[in-house]
Parts: C-alpha cells; structure tokens; sequence
C-alpha cells in the first residue's frame, strides 16, 4: 500500500510531478529563463546592502572629488578664449562654471591635475568590486516591470556605461593619448555629463538605503570576523542577498582587504608622477617618456621635436619671432632677445595625463616687456602663441591678461641654466605659473597681442 500525505491522497509519481519550464516556455509563465538571470545562480555569501553600501559610499566621496577636479582641469584650459583653446564647442550651459583661471599659486594645475588622475587609478578597484557586489541586479527578472523600474535600470546603464567610460578613457589618454576617434577632451568632458547626471539620479534613490545598510553593521566587527565566521546578511528587497549561498572562502574583511591593497598598489605605482621625490622611481603607470635623460634638461616632455614635424631649418640661426599688436610689429633674433633683460622663474610643467616635473629654473623675457615692446606697456592683454610645429595637437594656444602680467610668465630660453634642449622647445618656449602643460607652447614663433586666433 502507498504511502500517504496528511490529506490522505497518494503522492503523485514521477511522471505527474511538475517540473520547471525551461527557456522561453519559462519566460511566459513570468519565471526567470536558466541562467544569470535566477537568484539561486548567485551564491556568493559576502554580497549584500553592507558590503554594496561601503564601496559606494568610498565611490560617493571619491567620484565628486574626481567630478570637480575634473570641471578645474577643464576650466585651466581657459575655454573662453576661443576655437583655439575650446576644444569642447557647443558645450552651452554646461560651462556655467568657467572662470578665468588664475596664475597662484604656481603648483595649482600641478595639483588638481595630481589629484584627478591619481585618485581616478586608485579608485578603479573600488568600482569593480562595487560592479562585482550589484551584478545580480544587472540580471534581475523581467527586465521591465514598470516605467519606474524602466528609468531606473536606464539610470544604472547610464552609469555603469558612464563609469566604466570615463574610467577606461582616462586611462588610456593617460598611457598613450588619443588613440581612440575624436578628441579625447569632448569625449571625456561630454562622458562626464552623462555620467554624473546618471549618478545624481542613482544616489538620490539609494543614499536612504545606504545610510540603513551601513548602520545595520559595525565596521568594527567585521573587521574582526574571520572567513569561517561569515554569514550570510539577512534577505531584504534589494535582491543582493543570495538565497542560497555558498560556504564562505573569504570573509568580508578579505574582501575589502583585497580592494584596499589593490588601490593601495596602484596609489604606489601611480602618485609619484605628481608628487615627485623618491616616489617617481615607482611611478610604474607613469606615461610614455619615463626616462628623460640627464642633465639641465634633463626632465619629462610629453612630445618630441620629431613627433610634431619639427625640422632643423625651422629652428636654425634663421628662426626669428615675431612680435605683433594690431599693425605694429617686431622681429627679434634669438641673439636679440639674449640681448634683453632676463628673468627667472621656479615653475613645474604639469600635464593633463597627471605627471608633472619638480619646480624647474627657467630664465628668458617676460611676456609683458615684449609686449611693451608693441607699445602695450600698461596692461597688456592676452595672447596669442604659435609654434613652428607642423603636425599634432597644440601647435598654438591663446593666454589671458592675467597670465601675461604675471611677472613670471616669461618667453622661455633657457632652463637650469643651460640653452633649452631641443625637445624641450629651443629657440623659445612659453613658461606661465599654473598653466598645463600643453599650453606652454614650444617653439614659439609668433606671439600676436590682444587676439586670440
């Protein structure tokens, strides 16, 4: 006789048990298909609102830093002053922001730029363990429950797509620079945008559940809590609990361990390309040109006299630079403007990919006595700089009054006191406090007051 339940009825066999549709047959009766997309498939022990909401708040902190360090990088470019130096046109509201950038304190660009990059290498292990600990929520089932649930998962493409983006970009102009379409300067500014409104919006909905999860749990105590200790946090709505996880092989201090050490690597092999001192020997992710030789010129450049199609004739004996202000005009040798009265500056040259040399000891003719020379002798305006390159980016650049009225931005011909190098911009270069370094034209040929084209 067979066995039965405590209603008295027989148990069905095998062949009338009901088993769970597969694939699409799945999907019409409103369950998930096999897959990523069944909660049962993540079964990690450590995924949950805690661990989620500790690398998003270091993200919270760390993005806005690196938002508005970013907007400062941008705003150092002095847009404003046109097609020359505006390499984002048609930005509109989005350059609310601008202001004329200043030439004090000196080491400024050297230390937002430091900083932007810096703290943009050491955060990308954060982002991918963040990533790591939401990805079921990528998968979850149906894909589009409601209008709400749609813009909310367009707001987390958005952000993902934006992080991963800006992060991918930046690393790579930091290594080789503009090796993918277009400038990389709109796609990053224009990325940035995108990504931080997709930001805003995410943590306008997740700061309350945040805030509850970090206060569910004691950093403290689980930091003492070893692997063979770790549980499971309890199930909740955000669905990031596995239902069924599996035995801990790591516990939730390893996990941040892990990221922790790995931010603090790349913090290693990354910081001292700003920060200078012993700690440039380990700038291992420094960009190309790590070694610069030695000597007075002996520090980094981030383009070579051949990369830009300088020739020899075009910086012989018979270079001259020309000197103009609406139509009057100067030209002067290089023996002439040895002539005049030098000037020294301690300035650093600090770059866009976030290395930057030590403070270096450039002499030469400061902007504002050349152009008095064209009879602008109080207040001179801004000006326009061009170079003798032929090819790359940056071959002219347009500066501010301010920066040629400071008494230290000087039409540069020698550093350390020797004859500039070759590479590093002989017959003349432009040396302006807080400037990037792109800015700082080599070369120069022209200096054209009170335009900007």
């Amino acid at each position: 006789m067979e066995a039965s339940d405590p209603g008295g009825k027989p148990p069905r066999s095998p062949r009338h048990r009901r088993s769970r549709p597969p694939g699409d047959v799945a999907a019409r009766h409103g369950e998930p298909p096999p897959g990523p997309t069944r909660a049962e498939f993540w079964r990690s022990p450590l995924r949950g609102p805690w661990l989620t909401s500790v690398f998003g708040l270091i993200l919270l902190v760390g993005i806005t830093v690196l938002f508005v360090t970013g907007l400062l990088s941008y705003a150092a470019y002095n847009p404003g002053l046109g097609a020359t130096n505006d390499t984002t046109p048609g930005k509109g509201l989005l350059g609310f922001y601008l202001f004329p950038w200043p030439t004090d304190p000196a080491w400024l660009y050297r230390f937002t730029q430091g900083v932007h990059v810096t703290l943009g290498v050491v955060l990308v292990p954060v982002l991918l363990a963040k990533l790591w600990s939401v990805i079921p929520k990528l998968f979850s089932w149906p894909p589009l429950r409601s209008l709400g649930h749609a813009l909310d998962r367009l707001s987390l493409i958005l952000l993902v797509g934006g992080a991963l983006f800006e992060f991918v970009t930046g690393l790579l102009n930091v290594q080789l620079q503009y090796i993918f379409p277009g400038s990389f300067y709109t796609l990053h500014f224009y990325g940035a945008w995108v990504f931080i409104g997709a930001f805003v919006v995410h943590i306008s909905f997740r700061v309350p559940v945040m805030v509850r999860a970090l206060r569910s749990r004691r950093m403290r105590d689980e930091l003492k809590t070893p692997a063979e200790r770790t549980e499971s946090e309890p199930a909740d709505a955000t669905g990031l609990v596995a239902p069924d996880p599996s035995p801990p092989t790591m516990s939730r201090r390893g996990a941040l361990g892990m990221v922790g050490a790995g931010s603090l690597v790349l913090l290693v092999v990354t910081a001292g390309q700003s920060i200078g001192g012993p700690l440039r020997e380990a700038a291992l992710l420094a960009p190309r040109n790590r070694d610069p030789g030695s000597g007075p010129n002996g520090f980094q450049i981030n383009k070579t006299a051949s990369s830009v199609g300088i020739r020899a004739r075009d910086i012989s004996d018979r270079w001259r630079l020309t000197v103009r202000h609406d139509d009057r005009e100067v030209v002067l040798s290089r023996g002439e403007l040895m002539d005049l009265q030098q000037h020294a500056a301690s300035l650093p040259i600090a770059c866009v990919e976030g290395w930057s040399t030590g403070d270096q000891q450039w002499s030469g003719v400061r902007l504002a006595e050349l152009a008095a020379m064209v009879g602008l002798r109080t207040d001179p305006p801004g000006v326009f700089v061009e170079s003798v390159q032929r090819g790359g980016a940056f071959s002219s650049t347009a500066l501010r009054d301010n920066q040629v009225r400071d008494p230290r931005s000087l039409l540069a011909l020698r550093v350390n006191g020797a004859v500039l190098s070759v590479d590093h911009g002989y017959p003349a270069r432009i040396i302006v406090p807080a400037n990037p370094g792109v800015h700082n034209t080599k070369w120069v040929t022209r200096l054209t007051f009170g335009a900007t084209s």
